[in-house]
């Protein structure tokens, strides 16, 4: 399958230089997207330093608005799925890689599952998962081991199709919920994620405020698609790029059966 990494990125000069470093070394720098969320900090300046492709919002819209921009220019730049992967080193390269094997039916939603206390999550993070776990769960009438993971495989057409509408974290709830009620495959898939020591630790996420968002979040997007339960339509992105990948360098061997089509 034609498949690349979709980074959103927000104020993350911290890690995006590792994190880009190790992703596009898996997935090659043609086929790795971060999208500056309307970063003040040198965000946007170390994307460009890597050569990845970088798109980028003049102000911050949140997470669900960077993911859907990244999921466009993906699908208008001839690839089929993307792994999305967060910028604050969170989740390894192997392992998002290893996402593109993990299922076969490349139009098929795959959610990567945590073990929250084996990795060491903070009892907050835990909490607020448990939260949303409980309530996806009862409105999908399926168990859902771990519903706020960001490490997933996206069907990019089939995904714009389903119509998620939320710009902050709670458009990956969503997007859950559209999924099930649209009737597309959601495989889960156990994955090992890296949470530093917490003076080290940096999150946009508040373990109050956003899992309050996504219940909400979750109840209109059930009344929607109880009224209008159709399968996904075709969707076509129309997109011209905000910013041109550089040059791509060459690399020493690796793995890269994955990296999606070749430059025009």
């Amino acid at each position: 399958m034609r498949a690349c990494a979709i980074i959103p990125a927000y104020d993350a000069e911290q890690t995006l230089a590792a994190v880009v470093r190790e992703v596009s070394a898996r997935f090659s720098a043609r086929a790795t997207f971060v999208i500056d969320d309307g970063s003040r900090d040198r965000t946007a300046q170390l994307a460009k330093d890597a050569g990845v492709r970088l798109l980028r919002h003049p102000e911050n819209r949140g997470k669900g608005a960077a993911l859907r921009l990244g999921m466009m220019a993906a699908l208008d730049a001839g690839f089929e799925v993307a792994v999305s992967v967060d910028a604050d080193g969170q989740h390894p390269a192997g392992e998002a890689h290893r996402l593109l094997d993990a299922c076969g039916d490349r139009e098929a939603l795959v959610l990567g599952v945590r073990d929250l206390v084996r990795d060491g999550a903070p009892e907050a993070n835990q909490f607020s998962n448990g939260i949303s776990n409980f309530f996806l769960s009862k409105f999908t009438r399926r168990k859902l081991s771990d519903t706020q993971c960001g490490l997933r495989r996206y069907p990019l057409e089939k995904t714009l199709a389903l119509g998620g509408r939320d710009d902050g974290y709670a458009y990956e709830a969503e997007i859950i919920l559209r999924a099930v009620a649209a009737g597309l495959s959601v495989v889960e898939v156990p994955v090992r994620v890296i949470y530093p020591p917490p003076h080290e630790r940096r999150t946009h996420f508040h373990n109050v405020r956003d899992p309050a968002r996504i219940v909400a979040r979750v109840v209109r997007t059930v009344a929607s698609t109880a009224r209008d339960p159709r399968p996904p339509a075709k969707v076509h992105a129309a997109f011209e790029w905000l910013e041109k990948p550089a040059k791509e360098p060459e690399r020493d061997g690796g793995d890269h059966d994955h990296a999606g089509p070749p430059p025009s």
